[in-house]
């Protein structure tokens, strides 16, 4: 049995021994960043917020301030327009009654120049009336006559003038006579009528015809 040589280990070179020396050595850690210091960050960040509330708040404030004037103006431009709307609406209600009232005024001018004209026909039918006569149907028919007369002045508007015991009225009443005065009729009343008079509202188509107590 042949005997084992045992070889022995070679020795190693200072080159390798270095190498060697150099790859156990443990890696040394690399040198971190410098970190920026924590209060200057929230300093920072504070003056950034308290930067941005300053601005939205300024941003608020015009806002406010053009709704305000917004609002303003429409409040103006509301009440000129209520105000033209009033004007309009009263100048309308003027020329309303205004229109009226000449279409009345033409009315009861075409009217009171109509019953001018039948006038006198009444006028001669009252003395026809008034007269005596043995003919009884004559007077009926007189009579029935100045009845239709008086309907129609009635449908028009046509107002016989009082007179007779009322106190003389320059204004509708036309005197032509005195009478002595007595205790049915003082002085200043009217004490008969001659013509009657008629008016169509406040318009006189003619004066009553009166005598008048001393």
């Amino acid at each position: 049995m042949q005997e084992e040589i045992k070889k022995e280990p070679q020795a190693k070179t200072p080159e390798e021994e270095t190498s060697a020396s150099e790859q156990r050595q443990p890696e040394t850690a690399q040198p971190e960043a410098p970190q920026p210091e924590a209060p200057q960050k929230d300093a920072a960040e504070k003056k950034q917020k308290k930067q941005d509330k300053k601005e939205q708040r300024a941003a608020l404030e015009k806002e406010l301030s053009e709704a305000k004037a917004a609002k303003e103006a429409a409040e103006k431009q509301l009440a000129a327009t209520k105000d033209t709307l009033m004007r309009t609406a009263a100048e309308y209600d003027n020329f309303r009654k205004r229109s009226a009232r000449e279409k009345d005024g033409c009315f009861n001018n075409g009217v009171s120049f109509a019953v001018t004209q039948l006038l006198p026909v009444a006028d001669s039918l009252e003395m026809a009336a008034a007269a005596p006569t043995e003919d009884e149907n004559f007077k009926k028919g007189i009579e029935m006559t100045l009845a239709k007369f008086a309907e129609a002045f009635q449908k028009l508007g046509i107002e016989e003038i009082e007179a007779a015991g009322k106190p003389f009225d320059p204004e509708v009443h036309s005197a032509v006579m005195q009478e002595a005065a007595s205790d049915e009729f003082p002085s200043g009343t009217v004490t008969k009528v001659l013509q009657k008079g008629y008016r169509i509202g406040t318009q006189i188509i003619r004066h009553a015809v009166v005598a008048v107590a001393e």
